[in-house]
């Protein structure tokens, strides 16, 4: 694995020290003069309700040429993006106003009903020029606030007013032909000049802004009668964002026009998505990560108290001591006591095997995306690409789900290799059962509500192939890699009877789910950020804090569990197996208790019961697989501790 990161980071320095990073499926388009651009559409979202619906699902303007899907990937699909062509077009560097788009039908008692819905819930139109969402800019209280889309509509004293006015403002920069050549020579995109007559190469302009302005503006209906789409409209329109004059009513037509001004920009073409992600709170980042590194030093002092001490009170022991001290030191260390009964295998061992395996491939996944996200191959500009990388990484590493659950099985059983399948089989569907469980049930609850959050049937059945085809069979065959690896020898023997553990002062359990807060505090701050992604519609593409966030965490994790488990044997405890595991997946309670309290907090506008519900419902998935990597980072690290402490002693 170490060898592939090394790789992959030196070719993306070399990608780097290239002219101008490209991310992957951003390359610049150049448009002539007068060219063509089309404007796409996306779901309409609201935070309000946090389910998506189809653009063309309210009385808006059809394009001429029927509504058409534009090329997606799995992970837009699963994110509830529809993008679809929009009758919006504007031609390059040509400033046009007062364009007619169309007239739409009398609003039916229902269209009239649903445009007020949306209005209520605060839903937003998505357009997308170039790839780049439509950004619109307002003022508050003197600082100047930036939004993708813009609303549906807006009420004002009982009326509704729909925006039926859109005011679009295109950025461009003249395409430089040092670009072309350059990129010619990386063998990423040929652009060949235009050549005009006079022999001198036709300008041409990349798209590297798009700014809508939303107005509401008083139509005459009978001017249009006769008018056909992208004809002139007869009056003036003055857009005035700061006022409203066409209520909608049952019974009449909406009217849309558009106007459009191109601008020339000093905006380079791989800084264009810089507006979207202006660096906010970096120093929060930053403070995060310092709390964290404290919580880390304070456990490493206490893991290295631990491995001292043991290490030195068992040099006293052979020393020659008087009794007294000798009779004191064996008192103390009442670890070694547990000796016999340290490696008992645990209770539903199988179950352990099969969770630590599969938090092995939920682990992995998260490190191999980060990873490639921090290094800006799964950049915001080209969606859904995130989703997609995670569970193509999740479907490889079935390997190493199947490899470590079977291994451990061997070793729990001391060599025994009869139901390594059945381990293996396990470890490939417990994980994505349940996942499947909680999907299933909010996609009808989605279906119900007609929204583009469901995942079509069509796709749920590509899921089913994708984890019954490749992520099943892979697990197998690490599980059969796993039956043949040489089992972990334990270093000492286990005795026949169990020795009884003393009755503790409290109970232990209370101590594990108290471990959960240390992890809980490393990452708490980033989790606001990512919630806010999710749940808010921000970007979120800080991966490079991410990724340090990740790799404290697992550093906590490990510390927390193999501090608990050092308690726990020092007070003759000896069923430390899924005390270690939950130590540190205890942190999955914190995270669910927090992300209610987002919910009862941060998002107060959230309205309805399905929304509630897909939101609870997102969120123990998410604790779900954060429980089983957290916990699986705590049982691997106590396991080879205490395997380390007892072969390092010499026992009588």
């Amino acid at each position: 694995m170490g060898n592939i990161g090394i790789w992959v980071f030196a070719t993306c320095l070399i990608i780097q020290s290239g002219y101008g990073f490209y991310l992957p499926g951003s390359y610049p388009h150049k448009h002539l003069v007068g060219g063509y651009l089309s404007v796409k559409v996306n779901s309409i979202t609201s935070i309000d309700t946090e389910m998506p619906f189809s653009y063309y699902s309210l009385p808006f303007c059809k394009p001429k040429e029927g509504v058409k899907d534009s090329a997606e990937n799995l992970g837009e699909l699963l994110m509830g993006d529809r993008i679809e062509n929009s009758p919006y077009r504007f031609k390059m560097y040509t400033n046009e106003t007062q364009i007619f788009l169309c007239q739409s039908d009398k609003l039916s008692a229902d269209d009239f009903r649903l445009l007020k819905e949306r209005i209520d819930e605060m839903y937003q139109v998505n357009l997308i020029l170039e790839n780049l969402p439509a950004i619109r800019y307002t003022m508050k209280e003197g600082l100047t606030l930036r939004w993708t889309g813009y609303p549906v509509g807006v009420k004002v004293q009982d009326a509704y007013y729909v925006f039926n006015h859109l005011k679009f403002k295109v950025l461009v920069h003249k395409y430089e032909e040092t670009n072309v050549a350059r990129m010619m020579g990386t063998g990423e995109a040929e652009v060949i000049p235009g050549i005009d007559n006079g022999g001198s190469p036709v300008p041409g302009y990349m798209v590297v802004g798009f700014e809508v302005v939303p107005c509401n503006v008083m139509h005459n209906g009978n001017l249009v009668r006769n008018l056909k789409m992208y004809e002139k409209y007869p009056s003036p329109i003055k857009c005035d964002q700061t006022s409203v004059s066409m209520p909608i009513k049952e019974g009449e037509p909406i009217v849309f026009t558009y106007e459009v001004a191109f601008e020339e920009s000093d905006i380079k073409w791989p800084s264009r998505w810089d507006a979207y992600l202006k660096m906010e709170g970096s120093k929060v980042h930053w403070f995060s990560i310092l709390n964290s590194l404290m919580v880390i030093t304070f456990l490493a002092g206490i893991v290295l108290v631990i491995f001292l001490r043991t290490v030195r009170r068992d040099l006293t022991r052979y020393e020659e001591l008087d009794r007294a001290q000798a009779q004191m030191t064996e008192e103390l260390s009442g670890w070694k006591l547990v000796v016999g009964d340290v490696f008992r295998a645990p209770s539903n061992p199988a179950l352990l095997c099969v969770m630590v395996g599969d938090g092995v491939q939920i682990l992995g996944m998260a490190v191999v995306t980060i990873l490639f996200a921090a290094l800006g191959f799964m950049s915001p500009a080209s969606r859904g690409t995130l989703i997609t990388g995670m569970l193509f990484f999740y479907l490889i590493l079935g390997i190493a789900a199947g490899y470590v659950s079977v291994r451990l099985w061997r070793t729990i059983g001391c060599g025994d290799h009869r139901g390594w399948a059945s381990v293996a089989w396990k470890a490939a569907c417990f994980f994505p059962g349940i996942a499947f469980l909680i999907l299933t049930t909010l996609n009808f609850l989605l279906w119900g509500s007609h929204s583009t959050g469901a995942i079509p049937f069509s796709l749920f059945v590509i899921l089913l192939l994708l984890w019954f085809c490749i992520s099943v069979p892979l697990t197998l065959v690490g599980g059969y890699f796993g039956a043949k690896a040489p089992h972990i020898e334990y270093p000492v023997r286990t005795n026949q009877i169990p020795r009884e553990i003393p009755a503790q002062k409290y109970p232990s359990w209370l101590l594990v789910l108290g471990a959960g807060t240390l992890p809980f505090g490393t990452l708490f701050i980033e989790l606001f950020f990512i919630m806010s992604s999710i749940w808010m519609g921000r970007v979120y593409y800080v991966f490079g804090f991410l990724l340090i966030v990740l790799i404290l965490l697992v550093v906590v994790c490990a510390e927390v569990s193999l501090v608990l488990t050092y308690m726990h044997l020092c007070v003759e405890d000896w069923k430390w197996w899924w005390k270690s595991f939950f130590a540190s997946g205890s942190v999955a309670i914190y995270i669910f208790l927090y992300s209610i309290n987002y919910l009862i907090f941060d998002l107060k506008s959230l309205s309805g019961p399905v929304s509630a519900t897909l939101y609870l419902g997102y969120s123990l998935f998410m604790v779900l697989a954060v429980m089983f990597a957290t916990g699986t980072i705590g049982f691997l690290s106590s396991f080879w501790f205490v395997h380390y402490l007892f072969s390092s002693v010499k026992l009588d």
